[in-house]
């Protein structure tokens, strides 16, 4: 749970994997929550474990952030929110294969979900955070953020996810308003069975559960570093993406043949 005291949360993408993580442990530590999914049967089951186990208030938005309507309606009840102290812009998903053998539309969508909905749903909260001199913004992104062989629009959508939340953080000094951009390495949810990935490619020792990765995270908020790389074993992992002259060895290493096969690519 976290360490600063959260009265309303809302969570985009909590019918499942990180999101439900995330509603679990606000609501452990009392704080009322809005879920929003597109699965309404997920988030009632959701709710209803909630309400049971912790007491607490939580409130069910379906919506499809790639419809037009439904993210109004979002931004609409997060404006409206007077006690919305931490927005988790989590919702996203990932795509099997190649981008040259993707359909357009899979790319059009994820960048929707994952960026401009962010976006929308970020300066929706924000008035209010600055008017009241407190408030989190959790954007949920990835290490893929600084690797090269985890799919084009993928990588690119988490790495917008990074340097917005930087950038913004900058903006807002002095606000008492703060940003974290979340990147978890490999994490045991159903994002990569969905896509169907062979996990087999990745040692047993690389992934962490849901659950410390979203403790790691609410406890970093009292923080004020903007990335949170969840685990020692991500952190050194992406300590040479991030530094120019390993990283751009680390892109033409990753160019070889047998690199490429390894990354399904």
């Amino acid at each position: 749970m976290s360490i600063v005291p959260i009265r309303t949360a809302l969570v985009t993408g909590a019918s499942a994997g990180l999101g439900a993580e995330f509603a679990r442990q606000l609501a452990a530590g009392g704080s009322a929550l809005v879920i929003v999914a597109r699965r309404k049967e997920r988030l009632d089951a959701l709710a209803a474990e909630l309400r049971k186990r912790h007491g607490v208030s939580v409130e069910l938005l379906p919506a499809d952030l790639e419809k037009e309507d439904d993210l109004r309606r979002v931004e609409g009840r997060i404006a409206a929110d007077e006690t919305l102290d931490l927005l988790v812009n989590n919702a996203g998903f990932g795509s099997p294969g190649p981008f040259s053998r993707t359909e357009i539309g899979t790319y059009l969508s994820m960048i929707q979900v994952h960026t401009a909905a962010s976006v929308r749903l970020t300066r929706a909260a924000l008035d209010g955070m600055v008017l009241r001199r407190r408030g989190w913004i959790i954007n949920v992104a990835s290490i893929a953020a600084f690797s090269p062989l985890s799919g084009p629009v993928y990588s690119a959508t988490k790495a917008f996810l990074v340097s917005f939340s930087e950038n913004l953080q900058y903006e807002l000094a002095g606000t008492e308003v703060r940003l974290q951009a979340l990147c978890p390495g490999m994490t045991h949810t159903e994002f990569h069975d969905v896509i169907a990935m062979d996990k087999s490619r990745v040692p047993g020792f690389m992934w962490m559960p849901a659950r410390d990765v979203v403790r790691i995270s609410l406890r970093a908020l009292g923080r004020k570093r903007v990335i949170c790389i969840p685990g020692w074993k991500n952190r050194l992992i992406t300590a040479p993406m991030r530094c120019a002259p390993t990283a751009a060895l680390l892109r033409s290493v990753a160019g070889l043949p047998y690199f490429r096969r390894k990354a399904g690519l």
